[in-house]
């Protein structure tokens, strides 16, 4: 059981209609933004205690724990909510500096040019090498 106050700041947080909220995971050092998650508020709250990204998984159902199988952990700087408290930033360290499923560095890799999608990061490691 929750004693007063301890959960206000999870009360802050603007859920949407499933109970989730856009987290955006930025490398804490660079300032380079790594990938975009969903959480609950479960996964904020151990967020918070753990001191390492957790995340919600829409499809599989379930928390995920950046790094449960990859074993390329965020571990957590500090979290910021925006002004309208509907997006959390997760200032991280990297390790392994893989954040993508794809084994580059950030999942945005792609930059839009001449009316199309390029890539534009190399694959750091072979998923098949990871997963």
């Amino acid at each position: 059981m929750t004693q007063a106050g301890e959960s206000d700041w999870l009360d802050a947080v603007k859920w949407d209609a499933d109970g989730l909220v856009p987290a955006i995971a930025q490398d804490h050092q660079t300032g380079r933004i790594l990938m975009m998650a969903w959480m609950n508020r479960e996964a904020l709250a151990l967020t918070a205690a753990e001191g390492r990204a957790i995340y919600w998984s829409r499809s599989r159902g379930k928390l995920w724990r950046k790094g449960e199988s990859s074993g390329h952990v965020q571990n957590l700087h500090e979290m910021r909510l925006d002004c309208d408290a509907d997006v959390i930033v997760l200032q991280v360290e990297q390790l392994g500096g893989i954040a993508c499923h794809t084994g580059r560095e950030s999942c945005f890799y792609r930059s839009y040019k001449d009316g199309g999608w390029h890539t534009v990061d190399a694959v750091l490691k072979d998923p098949s090498e990871i997963y």
